[in-house]
């Protein structure tokens, strides 16, 4: 919804011990005298509680018949369609090719396809095609070239953070290019492993864009000829400051199973991560403005994290980021964790490809890579 700042400051007053009067006196020291009428306040709290901005009784029922309804689906649903890129296929294949050949990109658009073994990996960014789909674009060619996968593995970021490990789905995924399907086979198997419901959140799944945008790009290059197993990285560990992860039995077992299934003989699989790296300035909670000093100090500190990406070394990058109790809030600290973890043995060398920064429309930076995994 969008709010007037009379209208936002009555909303950010709804705090569930504030009564009618508070709210109008509150009102009026805010806005230089002006009274609030009983009715508009009450016309306000309806609406936003008939959208459910409220937590009452209708919330839990829109919630609930949200959860139901993708609970029920075979299929997720595309939920950036339309809104972070063209839902139609033709101005979505044209929106991605240009992220191949215009400004930062690799300037070429995928050709002849590869017919060797596929890479063994590839991490890109999940930040939106407008700012980083030319990062996306490097690892993609890179993948494209080596040889088509039969199986992906995607390691996304689960932004809303539920208390579990790793939060699988057996759901396809659609895309304006076709339904890419999700291989129940794999899926099976690292249910196996877990000592967890990984499917008590499977809701996360349905608005999370890390793994989604994934999906575009495959779609883009291969069609729907690619089966796909997407896993959404959540909490390891309620421990803030956890710096060995390697310590915890319920993550090693589950990425031990990824990492055989990513290493059995003639399956063609490919690990992705759909990771960005440090989200920093005010608009992730520091104090100061983003400056030339800041940007130069986050892209040092990103160099010698990506330093252990590029030498696949999933421990030391887990510690590199955790140095400074992760400061620059890399999100994609788990997934790419995951995925060296899973690829560990096999790969032997990783190769940047891309690195840069984006800014953030509320005051901020976000910056990412494009590393391929051989």
């Amino acid at each position: 919804m969008l709010l007037s700042p009379a209208a936002f400051f009555i909303a950010s007053s709804l705090d569930g011990k504030t009564d009618t009067r508070d709210i109008q006196v509150a009102f009026a020291r805010q806005f230089g005298g002006t009274i609030l009428p009983s009715e508009q306040l009450r016309e306000l709290v309806g609406r936003l509680d008939e959208h459910g901005f409220l937590l009452t009784e209708r919330f839990f029922a829109i919630r609930k018949r949200v959860e139901d309804a993708f609970a029920q689906a075979s299929v997720r649903q595309p939920y950036g369609a339309g809104k972070s890129y063209p839902a139609d296929p033709v101005g979505l294949r044209e929106f991605i090719q240009s992220a191949f050949l215009k400004g930062k990109g690799p300037g070429e658009a995928p050709g002849e396809m590869g017919s060797g073994p596929p890479a063994r990996g590839i991490i890109v960014p999940h930040i939106d095609y407008s700012r980083g789909g030319h990062a996306y674009a490097h690892g993609y060619l890179r993948l494209y070239k080596r040889g088509k996968p039969r199986t992906a593995i995607i390691f996304g970021v689960a932004h809303m953070a539920p208390p579990v490990p790793f939060i699988l789905t057996r759901k396809d995924f659609e895309t304006p290019f076709g339904v890419l399907k999700t291989d129940h086979a794999v899926v099976d198997r690292l249910e196996e492993t877990c000592d967890w419901d990984p499917y008590e959140h499977e809701s996360v799944h349905r608005t999370e864009h890390s793994i989604e945008l994934q999906t575009m790009m495959l779609a883009y290059l291969y069609g729907t000829d690619v089966r796909i197993v997407p896993i959404l990285c959540s909490q390891f560990s309620d421990d803030p400051f956890l710096t060995e992860p390697d310590s915890l039995e319920a993550v090693n077992a589950f990425l031990a199973a990824c990492r055989n299934i990513a290493a059995t003989p003639d399956d063609r699989v490919t690990v992705i991560a759909g990771a960005d790296l440090a989200h920093v300035g005010k608009r992730f909670g520091d104090p100061f403005d983003i400056s030339d000093a800041v940007i130069h100090r986050v892209a040092r500190r990103d160099e010698e994290d990506l330093a252990h990406v590029t030498a696949v070394e999933p421990r030391k990058f887990y510690q590199s980021v955790m140095r400074d109790s992760n400061r620059r809030r890399v999100c994609g600290l788990g997934c790419i964790y995951a995925t060296l973890k899973t690829v560990e043995g096999a790969a032997q060398s990783g190769e940047l490809l891309c690195y840069d920064y984006a800014p953030d429309p509320l005051g901020g930076i976000v910056s990412f890579a494009s590393i391929a995994l051989s």
